[in-house]
């Protein structure tokens, strides 16, 4: 079902709805570009964030950008693990519920 070869289809998403995938394209730019948090910080919250939504598009790139921005294994690692934790930490949380 993922293969890196569907992202081929983007440039037709472009074409057959112009205008919102421009605003797509220029937040996603804005939101990793260089701003109180450096760009490495940026792809690696991508990362953690990605992790917990289990996009593997969204880790491969991601972690590219990471990589290219100067992060270490050690540090994209230490991103995942403090993502497990919060959905952990989510899914403690929500079973209190189960409990009345």
């Amino acid at each position: 079902m993922y293969h890196q070869d569907h992202l081929k289809n983007i440039p037709k998403m472009n074409d057959l709805a112009p205008e919102a995938m421009r605003a797509f394209w220029a937040f996603d730019r804005l939101a990793v570009a260089d701003g109180a948090i450096p760009v490495k910080y940026k792809e690696l919250i991508a990362v953690a964030v990605a992790v917990t939504t289990q996009c593997p598009y969204c880790i491969e790139i991601h972690t590219a950008n990471a990589r290219k921005a100067g992060a270490t294994d050690t540090e994209l690692t230490e991103a995942a693990i403090v993502a497990a934790a919060l959905r952990a930490g989510g899914a403690i949380t929500h079973a209190t519920h189960a409990l009345g």
